[in-house]
């Protein structure tokens, strides 16, 4: 018995076709990765160099040869009259997103599973997933048919009812409740699908059992569905807070015109004032600084709430 034991344990473990199979299924994704995800990186030495670009050399030779800045480039963003607006606007627009979407999003989800015709359901869920596929340009194009100040729709309904056409683009008040609305547009169908999969998951005899003890949807809902979710709702949760210093810089961009002008205050967001500062001849060191202040502050960000989640209940948390 002790030869076997030690003969199975000198063993090396085979390579199977199984092994070859997937790794060619994941080779795509792994170059894909490296040279999309990895290899960039190497750019976030930029933040912290004054970078000069030499005639006649190439991108690294320019890097590798510029002159070390420290954390002076950091100052183009720390010392801005405009910081406390943009990253006002960038967390708190990334909150609302978070809650709103979510309530939305599994709302939507719980009340189309409980439809009983299979045939209505996949036309909801088409006509509600169909947005996230539009590109915010698109979506822009949309938008301006309705708040163009000479030919928009909703102007035009305006002056048939006597008023004066209101210039919608440099009204701020109303870009907090425009914005909301069209992210909710076109990311609520895909994070539907998302949860509508979870609960299509869940055990029918669950339900069944309910049912003869006489719950009601709104019971079933409350004490099985919800439940049950829990674990995929606290997953995507942590993962959007991993966001909340980034903007879509579409939504902000695109349908702003700019965000620019009188609407400044209430639709510029960190993105797209780098953006902006590029477009002003700005040192690519700065506007790096900005970007690389970005992706560190997401990773603790998500870090610690995945930290708070794990200490409430560790079997919900993602690391």
């Amino acid at each position: 018995m002790q030869k076997e034991t030690k003969s199975r344990k000198s063993k090396k473990p085979r390579w199977t076709k199984n092994d070859s199979e997937l790794t060619l299924l994941a080779l795509p994704t792994t170059v894909w990765y490296v040279l999309f995800s990895f290899l960039p990186m190497f750019g976030l030495i930029i933040a912290f160099k004054n970078y000069r670009i030499t005639g006649g050399k190439s991108f690294i030779y320019n890097v590798l040869h510029s002159d070390w800045a420290g954390f002076k480039n950091f100052d183009f963003l720390i010392k801005s009259n405009d910081l406390f607006v943009i990253l006002r606007n960038t967390i708190l627009y990334n909150l609302v997103f978070i809650i709103v979407g979510m309530v939305f999003s599994v709302g939507l989800a719980i009340m189309i599973s409980l439809l009983h015709s299979r045939k209505k359901s996949k036309v909801y869920q088409t006509l509600m997933f169909f947005p996230y596929f539009m590109s915010w340009v698109v979506a822009a194009y949309f938008l301006d048919a309705f708040l163009n100040q000479d030919n928009g729709l909703i102007n035009s309904m305006i002056r048939d009812g006597g008023g004066e056409p209101v210039q919608w683009y440099m009204k701020a008040s109303v870009w907090p409740a425009i914005l909301i609305f069209m992210y909710l547009w076109k990311s609520t169908g895909y994070n539907m699908v998302i949860y509508l999969s979870s609960i299509s998951g869940i055990d029918t005899t669950l339900y069944e059992a309910a049912v003869m003890d006489g719950a009601n949807k709104r019971q079933q809902v409350r004490y099985i569905t919800l439940p049950c979710l829990k674990n995929v709702i606290i997953m995507m949760f942590i993962l959007n807070v991993g966001k909340v210093f980034y903007s879509d810089f579409g939504l902000f961009f695109q349908l702003s015109q700019g965000a620019k002008g009188s609407i400044f205050n209430t639709t510029a967001t960190i993105d797209t004032y780098v953006y902006n500062a590029i477009q002003s001849s700005a040192p690519i060191g700065m506007t790096s600084a900005a970007t690389f202040f970005q992706s560190v502050a997401c990773c603790i960000t998500i870090l610690v709430a995945n930290a708070i989640v794990k200490k409430i209940d560790e079997d919900s948390a993602i690391i």
